[in-house]
């Protein structure tokens, strides 16, 4: 509600904020403890079931106060969240309690609390937080509950591998990430890269969803990435776009933002219907028609987290300091920035992801000089993401040209970005255009469920073969070599998108079962994040290049 606030300031829907947000605070004890489960409950058991989620909850609580507050400038839920984190902090930190957070999350919390009242107990409790990992305060169980369900194998700083349940990593490596910027602790930023080279060079899906195991809603072993039994939840999806937001911010690398972009367009908005009232809560990437959206879940993370992924999305879009300014995401947009002490208002115009034209209007007080940084994705580079995971087998490096006013103007290209430096004066205009060719992709041989197929991915996004657009057919089929791939403009439901259409052969069983059959057919690939929104339907995002034997014992 504040995120969507500030784009979108609305009378009722602060009425009711309002309301909700007095109950809250009534519900909050003396002591600064907010936690009904306790406090309708056992009270004399709070702090003393590290799995019960009291400092998850906390830690949402603080986002939502600071969002709140920046929206509203309303202080209510903001003084509640303050009084919380001083209780937490003398009942944990100051005494040096054995604790750590069972599910990840305050570390975010206090740092959005440290920023906005400049309290250095929160910034001290958010490490505190962070450097309880590798004690092994708490451990039991074989799947869940285990150090390497949540990320207690060794101390942060040690840490090399992703391990243990994805939304729980996500949130811990979002947090340290804010603790490392604001303390310029470079242990926690060298662990940092690491651990994110071990997700994104081996254990990440096409579409930048994590997480391939249901059996512990994370991570099993390098390279384990099935297709229709992939959970890949959409909180850890939506956990990716926040830590690589703030990885991009950390490094000034165009990598990260890469990541964050493919992950949002593709792993978290699949999680939300286009409905906007259907959720999923795992993504698979292949099904056999039984998947299908839900309205709500026993545990309801994906549906609050997606939506506030989808509200907050403004704050990925630009980047500025005091003498640069940044254009990470391509979306239609408005926002206002202080540089060199002057005032500049920006307006984006394009219709990416559908295609690659982009129009940015610079208006300012007085004419200054300071560099714009415009990120370059990898896939006009022909690269599908750091690392040779997935690699692209068609295609060639486009050339870029950048114009101002309709001029070519020189950039230089510094870890991804184009830099354009220029005195920049009311009514200027950068604009530039990506080409937006249909890239085959394809993996590593040690992704062994995606061996022998292909995916299709055009700018962004990822595309899937789904029944509703194929005769009620999508696993029958496989690809011919070296057949051109079309696009065309198409609708799923009332959704404007991009479609692709090629040949393959379909195969089928001849009527009495003895030999296969095959003819050519024309297939329709969609957007990954549009599939299963017209009901249950078969759906593939690899699709085969050739037909493989498969020996039964019976």
């Amino acid at each position: 509600m504040g995120y969507s606030l500030k784009n979108h300031p609305d009378t009722s829907i602060e009425n009711t904020a309002d309301r909700w947000i007095s109950y809250v605070a009534a519900a909050q004890m003396p002591d600064g403890y907010l936690d009904t489960y306790y406090e309708l409950g056992d009270i004399s058991k709070r702090w003393t079931e590290l799995e019960k989620h009291e400092d998850y909850n906390a830690g949402h609580l603080m986002e939502a106060a600071v969002a709140y507050y920046e929206a509203t400038g309303k202080k209510q839920l903001l003084d509640v969240a303050i009084r919380l984190a001083n209780h937490i902090d003398t009942t944990m930190r100051i005494n040096n309690r054995q604790w750590f957070s069972g599910h990840e999350e305050i570390e975010i919390g206090l740092m959005k609390l440290y920023n906005t009242t400049g309290n250095e107990n929160y910034l001290k409790l958010a490490n505190w937080y962070i450097n309880q990992r590798g004690k092994h305060i708490y451990q039991y169980g074989t799947t869940w509950f285990t150090p390497q369900y949540w990320q207690d194998v060794e101390p942060v700083k040690d840490q090399t591998q992703i391990t243990g349940h994805a939304v729980r990593a996500m949130y811990l490596y979002s947090g340290t990430a804010d603790v490392a910027v604001a303390s310029g602790d470079t242990g926690y930023m060298h662990a940092m890269k690491n651990v994110w080279q071990d997700v994104v060079h081996r254990n990440m899906y096409l579409t930048g969803g994590i997480g391939s195991s249901g059996d512990n809603e994370g991570f099993s072993k390098d390279f384990d990435l099935p297709n229709k039994d992939a959970y890949c939840e959409t909180c850890a999806s939506v956990g990716m776009v926040l830590w690589n937001e703030r990885m991009a911010a950390l490094t000034g690398d165009v990598k990260y933002m890469d990541v964050l972009e493919r992950s949002l367009y593709n792993g978290a908005l699949d999680g939300l219907s286009l409905s906007g009232d259907l959720f999923f809560y795992g993504n698979p990437l292949a099904s056999n028609g039984d998947d299908e959206r839900s309205k709500w879940f026993g545990t309801a993370c994906c549906p609050a987290n997606i939506s506030r992924l989808i509200a907050g999305i403004g704050g990925y879009i630009y980047g500025a300091n005091n003498n640069s300014f940044w254009i990470n995401l391509f979306v239609g947009s408005n926002t206002s920035v202080k540089i060199n002490n002057t005032n500049v208002d920006v307006n984006m115009q394009t219709n990416y992801p559908w295609n690659g034209k982009v129009s940015i209007n610079i208006n300012l007080e007085k004419s200054t000089a300071f560099p714009v940084y415009v990120r370059i994705p990898g896939w006009t580079q022909n690269d599908i993401v750091d690392g040779s995971l997935y690699f692209v087998k068609n295609g060639t490096k486009q050339t870029l040209q950048f114009f101002v006013n309709g001029k070519t103007i020189d950039f230089k290209q510094q870890n991804g970005y184009a830099i354009i430096n220029n005195t920049w004066k009311k009514g200027d205009v950068i604009s530039f255009e990506y080409e937006m060719p249909v890239l085959e992709v394809s993996s590593k041989k040690e992704v062994l469920y995606d061996n022998d197929r292909i995916a299709f991915q055009r700018g962004p996004i990822v595309y899937c073969v789904e029944g509703a657009d194929n005769n009620n057919e999508a696993w029958n089929i496989v690809l011919k070599q070296n057949e051109p791939v079309q696009t065309i403009n198409y609708k799923v439901l009332n959704e404007d998108v991009v479609a692709l259409q090629t040949k393959a052969v379909n195969i089928q069983p001849s009527a009495d079962g003895s030999a296969l059959q095959s003819t050519e057919k024309t297939i329709t690939a969609i957007p990954y994040y549009t599939w299963c929104n017209r009901g249950k339907n078969e759906m593939q995002v690899w699709l085969p290049t050739k037909m493989k034997e498969i020996k039964v014992n019976y």
